[in-house]
């Protein structure tokens, strides 16, 4: 009957009402191209952490401790997920429909209560940017890993990282992009570097310091057990990057497009600033030197890749490498603090460099390094740097605050740390009962 009636309607009088007739309001607003590259994005986040950061991680710390690593990483892969669902969002995000306050979210999307099939964020589905912002609430914890690797209770680790991403990543999210205070500042921090690289790094400074160097640091050497493993997730970490900073984009649009082009040209000149210091003070490039460069240039860009220019990335990611090579000697050797993975002088100098870079290389005005503007109601590079520096610092001091209480609490709870003992054997035997390698 239905084949009938439209086989036999005639075309003129069925096309007014078509044209009368609203189109769903998903269907209106949903970009089919916005929505494909985000897609990718998010897959491209979350290979950053499984495999990418996991094997870069391991790579890095001894045959004894391989395991740990990888067990920490995948572990926090999916206890992020579940915590980011259950309160992490909406902390950080909070309900639609509702004016967010300067410091949290509202608690309308626990358990993602509001998050339907048919919820629309912009140009993409709610689900998508639930999951798409779910993958940074994973890495971040999974970067302090380095911080405290080889030492560090799995217990602890799995306590500290959840309550850390409640208290302290999903507030500074929503401070810079939930609607908070920092955000209405006008602060220009595209794609973490404060909600990811200064938080996590200044959280690993903490642990690493209130923990205490491992057994034999400064006297027995801790060379990486596997190379070889540490530059294939840096190539994964490298490739996982462009998710993570030109899919801050949102869309698949000119903006997403500079982003990766500014990250991949200040990652490489990252590594090469990196390998050239080596090579000029120790007379030979290293392999771990060139990839840790890489890391550095690419979490330097992270803040400013929605400001800046091409040239302009050259300069930051040429700055990455000399500055964060510079600050990893001095913590390590002059400092005597023992960020096993060196995550503080690497992603924390990294970040607050990159933040205020944004501030400059963002001005309208410089010809070739000419970025995208200030904030609104901004007029200079001074102007502009002022907010860059105040978010620096709020993040800085609240995480390392906030940091050290939960690691305190964490410690009375369980205890930080493997006993002396336990840190010889290894943390693989000890805690997972398993070896790396069993050959």
């Amino acid at each position: 009957m239905f084949r009938k009636l439209i086989t036999q309607t005639p075309l003129k009088a069925v096309l007014p009402l078509l044209a009368l007739a609203p189109l769903p309001a998903a269907a209106a607003e949903i970009s089919s191209a916005d929505t494909a590259w985000l897609l990718t994005a998010t897959a491209l986040v979350l290979f950053m952490t499984i495999p990418g950061l996991s094997l870069f991680y391991a790579g890095l710390v001894r045959v004894r401790n391989v395991l740990s690593v990888l067990m920490q990483c995948f572990a926090l892969t999916a206890l992020m997920s579940v915590v980011w669902f259950v309160a992490g969002y909406t902390i950080a995000f909070g309900s639609a429909g509702v004016e967010q306050g300067p410091w949290i979210g509202d608690f309308g999307n626990l358990f993602l209560a509001q998050i339907t099939m048919d919820g629309v964020n912009g140009s993409i589905p709610d689900t998508l940017f639930v999951m798409f912002q779910m993958t940074f609430a994973i890495i971040t914890p999974a970067l302090i890993v380095g911080g405290f690797a080889e030492r560090m209770r799995f217990s602890a680790m799995l306590l500290f990282s959840t309550a850390w991403l409640l208290l302290v990543y999903a507030p500074i999210c929503h401070w810079v992009w939930g609607g908070g205070w920092l955000g209405a500042m006008g602060v220009q921090d595209f794609a973490g570097g404060t909600v990811v690289h200064i938080t996590a790094a200044v959280a690993a400074l903490m642990a690493a310091t209130m923990m205490g160097p491992r057994r034999g640091f400064g006297s027995v050497a801790m060379p990486p057990h596997n190379l070889t493993m540490t530059v294939t997730g840096a190539g994964m970490l490298w490739v996982g990057w462009f998710g993570f900073n030109a899919g801050s984009a949102v869309a698949a649009d000119q903006s997403a497009a500079m982003a990766m082009l500014v990250t991949h040209l200040s990652a490489a000149c990252g590594s090469l600033a990196w390998m050239t210091m080596e090579w000029l003070r120790h007379g030979k490039p290293s392999v771990l030197g060139i990839v840790t460069g890489m890391v550095a240039g690419l979490g330097t860009i992270t803040p400013a890749s929605g400001s800046v220019g091409p040239a302009a990335a050259v300069v930051i990611g040429l700055s990455a490498g000399v500055i964060c090579y510079f600050a990893t000697i001095t913590l390590k050797n002059r400092l005597k603090i023992d960020d096993s993975l060196d995550v503080f002088p690497v992603h924390g100098v990294g970040g607050m460099l990159g933040m205020m870079l944004a501030g400059v290389f963002c001005a309208p005005n410089l010809g070739l390094f000419s970025g995208n503007g200030f904030s609104d109601g901004v007029t200079s590079i001074g102007g502009q740097m002022a907010i860059q520096g105040v978010a620096v610092v709020a993040t800085f001091v609240y995480t390392a605050i906030a940091s050290w209480i939960v690691l305190k609490v964490v410690d009375s709870v369980v205890g930080l740390r493997v006993g002396e003992e336990e840190e010889t054997i290894g943390l693989d035997l000890v805690l997972h009962d398993e070896r790396g390698y069993d050959l």
